[in-house]
Order: structure tokens, then C-alpha cells, then sequence
């Protein structure tokens, strides 16, 4: 059994389809079929039923995969404790974010980290803030940018910031002029532009609608914040957006951002799994992140 195997085993099981997982993981489809049925034919059992629409993981094939992920993670682990002992001269580092959280704050921490350890590779993956909690918790993450509050019980945090949530509003709007807070009572019988599902941002506006005694109409959908802003400056609905969001200017024409009344605002921390190994790297980039943010916050 080889480690490259385990890893082939937990593409196949993450993509369902072995075209994806071959392509994710750069090799021909045949090599990886070969590989597979090696793998299987060596341990004697079926670790994926295949048909022509459709490949499922067999019980044996979960346990599989699940020990697998488990043993490359111990691997990673142990590669970043020798790393350390090294010196932090070379190494891995991989970050999850959420979208809006990536977009806005990681373009300034990555160049001024990449400035102070250039040797340190970089690996951003983005995901909704469901999934990435579930990436961290298997270890595919070192550290994840995420908001309160978290799902899973596995992870610990420490808190970044405290970002203040306003409300945009179509240029035209009559709310546009308004000089003092708005309180989120008044804005049962809008329209709302928000986020897909499964992204903190959108649950965020849902609780504080609920909290205001209303459920949303929600109108539009986006799994992009720059595209609600784009809607709500195009007279389309209004939506909740973050203060660092606010600040930025998405084209010519852009919204009108108004604070709410009690000023609103969302926890954003850096998550790990409980027991994790917090490498030297990861910590230099949580310290980098922490001055950073001092600057734009």
C-alpha cells in the first residue's frame, strides 16, 4: 500500500466521479482506475461500487477513507513539527477562508507574509464557511478564517475582529439620505439581495431579520458579494453587507452604505482543529494577520 493510493482514494470518495479525480489530481483517468484496483485487489476488499452515472463509497471503502484522511493528516503534521525544528526555512502553509472574508482581507496579509518568509508556500482554499468548517475539522486546513458561530465542537478559535454589518441600499432609495441609523424593523417590507446558502453571511442576515421579528423577502441570491453590491446599486433589493465590504468600490456605480441601529456586528476568528499541531508558520501568519489588520480595520 502506498501513500499516494490513500490519497487517490479520498479524491475519488470527495469528487464521486472518477474524470474529477483524476483531473484534480493530474494523472490519466486509466492510471488512476489501475491504481485503484491495485489498491483493492491488495487489501481484498471493494472500497467504491461504480456504474456508468455513479461511484459510491462501499462501508469498507468509508472506513477506508476516513482512517486514510486520518493518517495523511498525522504525516502533514509530523512533516511540520520537523519543518519547525528547521528553522522555518521551507514549508507548506494552508489557509481556508471564507469568500468575502478572502477577498477583503487576505490581499493585504499573504504579500506582507510572503515579504517576511519567502520561502513559505501559500495554499488558499476558499469555501463556504459549512464546508470549510468540515475541511478544518479533517485537517485539510492548518488554519481558517471563519465568523462566529461555528458548527462543529472540534474546532478552537481566537478572535480577529469585530466587523461592524451596515446596510446598502440603491443610490436612489429613500433611505439613501438618511442621516441617522436605520433600525432593521423598517426594513420588513424590502427586498433583499443576499448570499446562497451555506455561507455565514447569509445566515447572519437571516438571524438578524429574525431577531426584528420578520423573515426577509429575499429576491436574489449571489454566492459573490461583489455581485449583491452590484444589485443593490442597480436598484434591485438591499442587502446586509460587512464594513470592509463597504469600503471598497465594486465599479461606478456602487451603494449606499447606512449604519443600523445598535450596530450590528460579526465575530471573524481563526479556527483549528482541537489537539491540532499549530505550526511555526501558522502562527507567524495569525501574528501577520493580527498586524495587518490593525492597518485596515
Amino acid at each position: 500500500m502506498e501513500l499516494r493510493q490513500l490519497q487517490y482514494a479520498i479524491q475519488i470518495a470527495n469528487e464521486r466521479n472518477f474524470s474529477r479525480a483524476a483531473e484534480k489530481l493530474h494523472i490519466a483517468q486509466p492510471s488512476l482506475s489501475q491504481q485503484l484496483s491495485k489498491l483493492e485487489k491488495e487489501i481484498g476488499v471493494l472500497l467504491f461500487q461504480r456504474s456508468t452515472n455513479s461511484v459510491e463509497l462501499t462501508h469498507a471503502g468509508a472506513l477506508f477513507v476516513e482512517k486514510s484522511q486520518k493518517i495523511l493528516d498525522m504525516l502533514e503534521q509530523l512533516k511540520k513539527e520537523m519543518e519547525d525544528i528547521s528553522q522555518m526555512k521551507k514549508g507548506r502553509l494552508v489557509i481556508g477562508s471564507m469568500p468575502i472574508t478572502g477577498s477583503t482581507i487576505l490581499p493585504f496579509v499573504v504579500p506582507a507574509f510572503q515579504a517576511a518568509y519567502p520561502e513559505i508556500e501559500i495554499s488558499l482554499v476558499e469555501e463556504t464557511s459549512t464546508n470549510l468548517e468540515t475541511l478544518t475539522v479533517n485537517g485539510q486546513t492548518d488554519i481558517s478564517l471563519l465568523s462566529l458561530p461555528l458548527r462543529e465542537e472540534a474546532l478552537i478559535y481566537e478572535t480577529l475582529l469585530e466587523e461592524e454589518i451596515v446596510l446598502a441600499v440603491p443610490p436612489k432609495h429613500a433611505l439613501a439620505s438618511a442621516q441617522t441609523p436605520i433600525a432593521i424593523e423598517q426594513l420588513e417590507k424590502e427586498s433583499f439581495i443576499a448570499l446562497k446558502k451555506g455561507q455565514g453571511f447569509r445566515k447572519l442576515t437571516l438571524d438578524l431579520c429574525q431577531k426584528a421579528g420578520f423573515t426577509p423577502n429575499i429576491v436574489f441570491e449571489s454566492s459573490n458579494m461583489e455581485t449583491v453590491q452590484s444589485l443593490v446599486a442597480a436598484g434591485m433589493g438591499i442587502a446586509f453587507v460587512p464594513y470592509l465590504i463597504s469600503k471598497r468600490t465594486f465599479s461606478e456605480l456602487s451603494p449606499v452604505h447606512i449604519p443600523l441601529e445598535g450596530h450590528p456586528i460579526r465575530e471573524l476568528v481563526i479556527a483549528y482543529r482541537k489537539g491540532r499541531y499549530i505550526s511555526k508558520a501558522a502562527e507567524a501568519f495569525v501574528s501577520t494577520m493580527k498586524d495587518v489588520m490593525r492597518t485596515i480595520g
